[in-house]
């Protein structure tokens, strides 16, 4: 059986893959009791209200992207992650690809999509908006005023960008975490023999994808 993760899934889980996410509201798809409760105080909102139910009833999983992914080392044919990496630091985006490859079985998949920092330098470049630049970018800047919003910030860690990438990039980092075969990819293509659902155009306009492999285990002769 091909087992092939999603990993930082967001409300747009993949159809017959195993879909992750680290949201609070995975969490809090268990304790509809403390739901109602954040939702009276202000803490979340009706949105957040309807992403967790969402979570419950598409069954997400807990996973935290430079945490631990819940499955066995060398047990998983592919792992994607859409718009997920550069939500992490640089440590953590480390940890992450680290985990990845300790998961994956050898000659197993992983497959990038993030944002292409180059895409916004070129539309920086013809616009000369600074102030649009640099909110597309979704730095995690503004910090968190009131008492309620420094609860949410507590509660959800902050969603903002930690990092960019071009292709050169994000394929030198993947290739230091002990990843072969790196290759970016147009949207549309990929090398998976069977991606089943997977969305091979997602956010298709401002994004870059990356695939490689885990190296091949070597045979070796007594």
């Amino acid at each position: 059986m091909t087992v092939r993760l999603n990993i930082g899934c967001g409300d747009a889980p993949t159809p017959g893959w195993i879909n992750y996410d680290n949201s609070p509201a995975v969490r809090l798809a268990h304790w509809p009791l403390l739901t109602r409760l954040l939702q009276t105080v202000g803490v979340i909102d009706a949105g957040n209200v309807e992403f967790i139910a969402r979570c419950r009833q598409l069954g997400i999983g807990y996973a935290d992207g430079s945490g631990r992914i819940p499955h066995a080392t060398g047990s998983v044919d592919v792992v994607y992650s859409s718009h997920m990496i550069e939500h992490l630091d640089r440590h953590e985006a480390w940890l992450f690809l680290l985990e990845c490859m300790r998961v994956l079985k050898p000659g197993g998949t992983l497959r990038l999509a993030v944002p292409n920092l180059k895409w916004s330098i070129l539309e920086y470049m013809e616009k000369g908006n600074a102030d649009h630049f640099v909110a597309q970018l979704q730095f995690d800047i503004d910090k968190p005023r009131g008492l309620i919003a420094r609860a949410h910030r507590f509660l959800t860690g902050g969603r903002g960008h930690h990092w960019m990438y071009d292709g050169p990039s994000l394929s030198r980092l993947v290739g230091e975490a002990g990843f072969v075969q790196i290759e970016i990819l147009a949207a549309g293509e990929t090398r998976l023999h069977d991606p089943g659902a997977l969305d091979l155009r997602e956010r298709e306009i401002e994004s870059l994808y990356l695939e490689a492999e885990s190296p091949k285990a070597t045979l070796t002769q007594s």
